[in-house]
């Protein structure tokens, strides 16, 4: 059978990186095949050179049987190759779908693309408003929106980056169900994803990448995690230490009774949210994205100020009309969901990105800025959280997504805050520096300072945090000790299917009352 994709000897360098180091594999058609590698492994750029986004500097890619002489995004969407980036290519200031009509082929109605847009979503359980801003969409949502634009061009080849990072349980046993579909009627999947599990329940072969080369190709159904995250990572992977949690007696970070209404079609209102986070521990905050964490994380930050001051308290004083500056001068820290964008300006080295939050930490001296002590700071975050860049004058865009979420997370860690917000802390982050950075937010915990974590992921939630809550269409649930639960009725409660509600229509019916 002819390989539906084959590369043969692919190379890539930058200056002083060698992204791509002569790259040989080949996918069949109905094949779901898995790249597996450490962020910096080369994975993403090799992804990009089979799309078509970038140049190989050397090597022959083949689709079909046939060779790929000219090659760009639309020539591979006419080949039938499309792609989900980790980092969405998606125009912010339009509909979601307009956004979609874009990649269409030939002539389109919006009313009846928007028709096919919310059943399609509907089907695969990952419901998108065709009519929503994507401005306003919080990371999941547009994860959704880039995977339904792909399934409506009926791929021949569909290439996945992290598509499981911000999804339920269900949803990714929907999402299995249907690329095992796709699969079947033909269609090949390149997937990547630092979930060994999702690789081992999903994959025929996985390609494992390290230092922009292959170090071998394994049977994904019998190949142990172990071994697969050894092959990635070339050594055994540290195991997280999780010592009992000492909180404080009173919260220092507290959210009593937020109310927040939105216009429609601009996000998700907020009803009679409370919550409270003590020194010492770490809460979670559990959802399918889009139920609220990007309004209620908006109202924590100071990027949304409250109507009333006493709505969000931190360390015991009122803190709804402090804006951003001021709670970070009270010893709020934050890592947002957007690692480009929002939590570091794409076009700045790491040094000057230091800067946005470290500012206060000697680095502005009588008014002037000290270039020197912020790049001592950017250099010792680069060396303590184990990121892989030359040197703090290294461009932010420049890294992978793993490792300048290890940059960004280390910045904020650095600053010693007293109270740390975290959204979505190991997003498309490799096994091994997830389980460094999980460890980190446990080891600060334990050291005084509370945390409070956004995450679509149940494993991590389960894993570092002592407390959880449950966010569905802008409410919360009660508060669960991990100890006490599981992973399915944390996930029934994000769906709206949890003891006392048995249906999402009844959910809807509550919220409406």
């Amino acid at each position: 059978m002819t390989p539906r994709l084959e590369l043969k000897n692919i190379n890539k360098r930058y200056p002083g990186v060698v992204a791509n180091d002569d790259i040989s594999l080949s996918i069949m058609p109905g094949e779901i095949h898995a790249i597996l590698g450490e962020n910096g492994a080369g994975k993403s750029t090799l992804m990009k050179i089979i799309y078509g986004a970038i140049e190989a500097d050397s090597g022959e890619i083949y689709c079909d049987g046939n060779l790929v002489e000219r090659h760009n995004p639309a020539i591979s969407r006419q080949l039938g190759i499309e792609m989900v980036y980790q980092h969405f290519a998606l125009f912010e200031s339009v509909s979601v779908v307009e956004n979609i009509a874009l990649a269409m082929r030939g002539r389109f109605d919006l009313k009846a693309l928007s028709e096919q847009v919310r059943a399609l979503s509907q089907r695969y359980g990952m419901p998108v408003d065709p009519k929503r801003i994507v401005h306003d969409l919080s990371v999941g949502e547009r994860q959704r929106v880039e995977i339904v634009r792909c399934l409506l061009q009926d791929p021949k080849l569909l290439i996945l980056d992290e598509p499981t990072s911000v999804l339920t349980p269900q949803a990714v046993e929907k999402l299995f169900e249907t690329l095992r579909q796709l699969a079947a009627e033909g269609c090949s999947i390149l997937y990547i994803s630092h979930k060994l599990e999702e690789i081992q329940q999903l994959c025929e072969r996985a390609t494992v990448l390290r230092n922009g080369a292959v170090t071998g190709v394994a049977d994904a159904r019998t190949t142990s995690s172990l071994e697969l995250a050894r092959m990635m990572v070339g050594s055994e992977l540290p195991k997280t230490s999780h010592p009992p949690a000492t909180p404080s007696s009173e919260p220092v970070l507290e959210v009593r009774g937020l109310t927040a209404e939105v216009a429609e079609g601009f996000g998700v209102s907020l009803r009679d949210v409370s919550l409270s986070v003590r020194a010492g521990e770490i809460v979670g905050i559990a959802g399918v994205s889009g139920n609220g964490q990007a309004e209620l994380i908006s109202y924590l930050s100071g990027e949304t100020i409250a109507e009333k001051a006493d709505t969000v308290r931190l360390l015991g004083q009122p803190a709804g009309h402090l804006d951003p500056a001021r709670r970070r001068q009270r010893g709020l820290a934050f890592v947002p969901e957007e690692r480009l964008g929002r939590g570091a300006v794409p076009t700045l080295s790491l040094q000057e990105n230091a800067i946005l939050t470290g500012h206060r930490r000697g680095m502005v001296r009588h008014g002037l800025l000290d270039r020197k002590k912020a790049a001592e700071f950017a250099d010792h975050v680069i060396r303590r959280f184990s990121v892989k860049a030359r040197n703090a004058q290294s461009v932010a865009q420049s890294l992978s997504g793993g490792n300048l979420q290890k940059f960004i997370v280390g910045r904020e860690i650095e600053l010693e805050p007293k109270v740390l917000l975290v959204s979505q802390p190991t997003w498309g982050v490799d096994v091994g520096a997830a389980a460094f950075i999980r460890q980190t937010l446990i080891d600060i915990s334990r050291q005084g300072t509370a945390v409070l974590v956004v995450s679509e992921e149940l494993d991590e939630l389960f894993e570092i945090c002592d407390r959880l809550v449950v966010m569905c269409a802008g409410l919360v649930s009660r508060p669960l000790e991990t100890a006490e639960t599981n992973r399915e009725e944390v996930g029934l409660l994000m769906t709206g299917l949890d003891k006392t509600t048995q249906s999402r229509k009844e959910v809807d019916l509550a919220l409406h009352d």
